[in-house]
């Protein structure tokens, strides 16, 4: 009856005495070795504890400190394991996962999991990844902001109504050679010379806004994350003045919520209302599309002479009569 009773409890504290084998798993961590026992420490160790532990070690194994070959190489390889160990127990994360697996040695897998989760994930800090991201995306819109506008200047330096404009400023301003110097130059000279003048008069003397306006510095991301508090205080201090003008106090609108209003209706972006000429935003103003109704009919009006210019457009023709035909989804044995 006593033999039974040590057999039965030989199997009892089976399961537990494998845990304790199975705590140690080859490959990960500090191997079939305990990081803790490495260092010199218990599992209840400061941090603080753990590295003035490492620095004396590290000071007794360091390879440097042997001269001689057979001692330097097992000098070499304690170093690598007392390294390894007190990286471990260092970081915060892999330290509470290598406990775990000390405390959970059954889940086996899941050791596999969070091991190569954490050495497979990018060591850098998120915050640096945030701003160097920030910053390139600055940079590539900085410079593409510049060259959108240095080909819009060339595009309004080939339109006629612009470069009449800017060589008629060039003449009055004595910008452009005359006289025998320039009978000197061959044409392309010439022509380069005019070419660089228009578009210095277009860029600097002629009133280009919207889209087509110079960069700034402040409308790259950087810049307006920076400024994002005062935009959005200035947004409601301005939510607050309409609500408090118009809504509460019923007072008329100005030229500015004129504006502001017409562009809302239009779905236009400031950009795009920038880019309106002059004499077509005085007829919006005195079309006064401001209001619903005035609105309302002017729209329909735009809209049917849109129709009217595509009734009688080419192109919109070819495109009625292919959608006769079946549209996208027509079978064709030939050109027509």
């Amino acid at each position: 009856m006593a033999v039974l009773k040590r057999y039965g409890l030989l199997i009892c504290l089976l399961p537990s005495l494998n845990s304790v084998v199975n705590a140690y798993i080859e490959g990960l961590y500090c191997g079939q070795e305990n990081c803790y026992d490495i260092i010199g420490v218990g599992r209840d160790a400061a941090k603080s504890d753990i590295s003035s532990s490492y620095r004396k070690l590290a000071k007794k194994w360091h390879p440097d400190m042997h001269k001689d070959e057979e001692k330097k190489e097992d000098a070499v390889k304690k170093f690598q394991r007392i390294a390894n160990a007190y990286e471990i127990l260092k970081d915060e994360e892999q330290r509470n996962n290598y406990d775990y697996m000390l405390d959970h040695p059954e889940e086996y897998y899941s050791h596999y999991y969070y091991y190569y989760r954490r050495k497979m994930a990018p060591q850098v800090d998120v915050r640096i990844v945030i701003a160097v991201t920030i910053t390139v995306i600055s940079i590539i819109q900085y410079f593409s902001a510049w060259n959108n506008y240095n080909t819009a200047i060339t595009y309004f330096s080939r339109d006629h109504k612009y470069r009449h404009r800017a060589l008629e400023i060039a003449r009055n301003e004595g910008l452009l050679s005359t006289g025998k110097k320039r009978d000197r130059r061959s044409k392309e000279e010439i022509k380069e010379e005019e070419e660089s003048v228009v578009k210095q008069i277009i860029s600097e003397k002629m009133d280009i806004r919207g889209s087509y306006s110079k960069p700034s510095y402040k409308d790259v991301l950087w810049i307006q994350l920076v400024y994002l508090p005062l935009y959005l205080t200035n947004l409601g201090c301005w939510w607050l003045r309409w609500v408090w003008k118009f809504n509460i106090k019923r007072e008329e609108y100005g030229q500015d919520e004129k504006a502001y209003i017409m562009r809302k209706k239009m779905k236009l972006g400031q950009g795009q209302w920038d880019a309106i000429e002059e004499h077509e935003k005085e007829k919006f103003f005195e079309k006064e599309l401001w209001k619903e109704e005035n609105y309302g009919k002017w729209k329909e009006v735009q809209e049917e002479e849109m129709k009217k210019k595509m009734a009688e457009s080419s192109r919109y023709k070819m495109y009625r009569r292919y959608m006769k035909k079946g549209g996208p989804g027509q079978m064709t044995f030939g050109p027509d």
